[in-house]
């Protein structure tokens, strides 16, 4: 994962019933994906899964066997449905047991009487975890091997990110050019396929709006290669010319 030239790539899990009911709305995966792309690393993957034993065991097992970092979100509070620590212990074949650096944390936080059975469970890991810290409610996540285990309450999954980043070692930065034309896809579809086969190291996307009565498209272009990225991005220019249209310069994304 240290070479300069090796993509570094991610997945994301996300852990809970309520996610799939439309009762909570996500929003983890956005945070994820921007700031994993900030350090150069890659999210190919997002899997959204129950609170199902063997869902959250084949999802992990899959995912940690092909990418350099798994981030699972959800899942490890103190009550019954809370599974993700058993289930991520099974994952490895290892045992679920106390963490004495988590339990202390806890057991220091917490009032005389309040550091219940329930919330014992939160004091728990994998054998062989590393802890991610958690500033705001303390309980904490963690790290084993390449999967690190995270909280689902976005203000808290976000503070312990930033607790972990400095353990992940990114590859080169992903760039990337906007540039939007007010015509429909299919006007530039077939010249758009043209120059994504010409430029391999440039993702090319297109993605359809309708703004203001008129249909049009953004062309989004995304590399490693500055130069690529360049020349990617002159061709879309001067196909949208050659079509008839106005090239607008939008910030990347």
């Amino acid at each position: 994962m240290t070479s300069e030239s090796k993509s570094v790539t991610a997945a994301i899990i996300v852990i809970g019933n309520e996610i799939l009911s439309g009762r909570t709305e996500d929003k983890n995966i956005g945070f994820l994906a921007t700031r994993l792309t900030e350090i150069g690393v890659q999210l190919r993957e997002v899997r959204v899964v129950s609170d199902d034993e063997t869902a959250i065991v084949d999802a992990v097992n899959a995912c940690r066997a092909v990418y350099d970092y798994v981030f699972t979100t959800g899942g490890i509070g103190p009550t019954h449905d809370d599974i993700t620590s058993d289930c991520v212990a099974k994952a490895f074949g290892v045992k679920n047991t106390l963490h004495p650096e988590a339990f202390k944390i806890l057991d220091d936080h917490y009032a005389e009487g309040e550091f219940n059975e329930a919330r014992l469970r939160m004091a728990h890991t994998p054998e062989g975890a590393t802890l991610v810290d958690n500033p705001i409610s303390l309980a904490p996540g963690y790290q084993i091997e390449n999967v690190f285990v995270l909280a689902g309450v976005p203000s808290i999954m976000q503070a312990m990110f930033e607790s972990l980043r400095h353990r992940l070692v990114g590859g080169p930065p992903v760039l990337s050019h906007t540039i939007s034309v007010n015509k429909p896809e299919g006007k530039i579809a077939q010249a758009l396929a043209a120059i994504q086969n010409q430029f391999a190291d440039v993702e090319i996307g297109s993605y359809p709006y309708f703004r203001g009565g008129v249909v049009g498209c953004s062309l989004v272009m995304r590399s490693t290669d500055t130069g690529q990225l360049n020349d990617a991005s002159a061709a879309v220019r001067q196909m949208i010319l050659d079509a008839g249209g106005e090239p607008v310069e939008e910030h990347g994304v």
